[in-house]
């Protein structure tokens, strides 16, 4: 029951948070969406770290770690580190300036505008609300199980199919309510703040959380070595007690398994297309909008250099976690699924290392560094399918003069309550592992790179090259994506035969290839676009002019 106390508590100081932004809320929608332009280097890159390490990087990454090995940091953390500041860099600075410009607010805003159609917008909304709908089931599946999980044993009586826990469903519930609620009362403001405060949090219980585990795992490996080596169990405890943590933390290495300390198992070429995996970073349509909140291009220098350190304190510590928990040491159940072994060894470690009553306080804190993490995406990924359907359908189409400020924003709260429950109900479904959904979501986002590359960067983008780009983007996304069971095939991949030898692939390579080869034929045999475009998106004096007047 304290977990669960604990838990409220913490959920709880979030509604608060929103309370508080939405008495700072200056009544525009501007102001709703983007929180007039004001955010700061410092909360700009809390939010933008907050929205991209997701249940993805904390639950999942120890589930993958669990079930695959070590060579999950190598895939994905790594990488990451670089390609994402490289993609703050290249695409996210200037799209805020053409934004500041031009006065965008979505992405497919600033695609009808640089392609000169209308019909674009409605062929990438179902495709980007498509594509963050899997992204959100993470975040909401993984709130489920981590909350089940910590809270098994508490009712006894009341949930017995579920060992006495809170049930997943109603646990993603109760999270899809308190992230809508502070969501809906403060905006991008909101978001912004519940980020960073839900960041930080997670960072800092994040190391406590991976301290706690070592220490305890470290503890029982060097007891039992010692006892090996005839020591008695006294003072086998007190050698265990004094040692320090490399120590600890490399006698639980020595244990891990040989396959699941290496890579071994997994081909070259399967590896080194995951490298194309966190290009999604550069179409993700929330953080579009959080580049745009940004008060200067100046305020883009902290994230670019931070995140790859960011990532590095986050990940190391999870997939370390998730590999010491394949030791005889850990003891986890056979049982216990991928999504659910962090929170497992959260409860136990806490349990162990300072009995029932601190334990579960220190498990409960533990807990909810976990959700922060879960929580810190979800309130963005909401918000900002409600900003693109309210700016890019209803207001297109049905003219911005027919409504005030205070029907726009309820127009984008109506939308984000819609997607909260067409999520939820997803949620109800047969769960996947939550990285493998969520590498299957970022290939569909890495499919779309090269649009926004060539958008920014190549003047000999047309129209047409775009429409024959996304469309076979999403044709052999979805044909892969049905192939592999609709995720249900964790190790699935594209594999080509050139002679005696079979290479394996990532999915993100052929979607990735075929749209960027798509783009590039079909626009070298159309019709250029036209120098009013070319002016407004390329000509240098108009850019240094904007930039200024911004």
């Amino acid at each position: 029951m304290i977990h669960l106390v604990v838990i409220v508590i913490y959920l709880t100081l979030l509604l608060l948070l929103g309370v508080f932004a939405n008495r700072s809320f200056r009544g525009t929608s501007r102001d709703y969406l983007l929180a007039s332009h004001s955010i700061g280097p410092f909360l700009l890159l809390m939010s933008l770290f907050g929205t991209t390490m997701t249940a993805f990087a904390l639950v999942g990454s120890t589930g993958e770690a669990f079930k695959e090995g070590i060579g999950v940091y190598g895939m994905l953390a790594s990488s990451s580190g670089i390609i994402h500041s490289l993609c703050f860099f290249l695409i996210g600075i200037k799209v805020w300036a053409l934004a500041r410009r031009h006065g965008y607010t979505t992405q497919i805003q600033f695609f009808r505008d640089r392609l000169e159609s209308d019909g674009i917008g409605l062929l990438l909304f179902p495709i980007l609300v498509g594509l963050v709908i899997p992204y959100l089931l993470i975040g909401v599946l993984a709130s489920g199980t981590v909350i089940n999980s910590v809270t098994k044993g508490t009712f006894p009586d009341l949930f017995l199919e579920y060992d006495g826990g809170v049930p997943q469903w109603l646990a993603s519930l109760v999270i899809c309510c308190v992230v809508l609620v502070y969501v809906f009362l403060g905006g991008m403001r909101g978001t912004a703040w519940a980020n960073a405060f839900q960041t930080l949090v997670f960072m800092i219980l994040g190391i406590v959380t991976f301290c706690v585990i070592a220490n305890n795992l470290g503890q029982r490996g060097i007891m039992a070595k010692e006892m090996e080596a005839g020591q008695n169990e006294q003072m086998a405890k007190s050698m265990a007690e004094q040692a320090g943590m490399l120590e600890k933390m490399s006698v639980i290495s020595k244990r891990i398994p040989l396959e699941k300390s290496t890579r071994s198992d997994m081909s070259k070429t399967k590896f080194l297309t995951y490298l194309l995996v966190p290009l999604s970073v550069g179409m993700f349509p929330h953080l579009f909008q959080h580049w745009l909140t940004a008060r200067s291009a100046g305020s883009f220098k902290l994230p670019i250099v931070a995140h790859p350190v960011f990532i590095m304190i986050v990940w190391v510590p999870c997939v370390l976690i998730g590999v010491w928990a394949t030791t005889d040491l850990a003891s986890v159940p056979g049982k216990v699924p991928a999504n659910a072994v962090l929170a497992f060894l959260v409860k136990k470690e806490a349990t162990t290392a300072f009995g029932g009553y601190y334990g579960a306080i220190l498990g409960g804190f533990l807990t909810t560094g976990i959700l922060a993490a879960i929580m810190s995406s979800l309130d963005s990924q909401f918000l900002c399918l409600g900003t693109i359907f309210s700016n890019d359908i209803v207001l297109h189409y049905f003219g911005k003069d027919r409504f005030s400020d205070k029907k726009k924003v309820l127009l984008a709260r109506l939308f984000i309550v819609g997607i909260v429950m067409v999520t939820y109900s997803f949620s109800l479904w047969e769960p996947r592992r939550v990285f493998t959904m969520g590498v299957w979501c970022f290939s569909g986002f890495s499919s779309l790179f090269p649009l926004i590359l060539a958008a920014l960067y190549w003047k000999r983008l047309t129209l047409a090259g775009a429409y024959a780009s996304i469309v076979a983007a999403m044709a052999s996304w979805g044909v892969l994506f049905w192939q592999s069971g609709f995720a249900a095939n964790p190790h699935f991949t594209v594999n080509f035969h050139v002679g005696d030898h079979i290479y394996e692939t990532m999915p993100v390579l052929t979607v990735f290839t075929v749209s960027a080869t798509a783009l590039v034929i079909v626009s070298l045999v159309t019709r250029p676009p036209s120098e009013r475009t070319m002016t407004k998106f390329f000509d240098a004096k108009t850019s240094r002019s904007g930039l200024k007047s911004s």
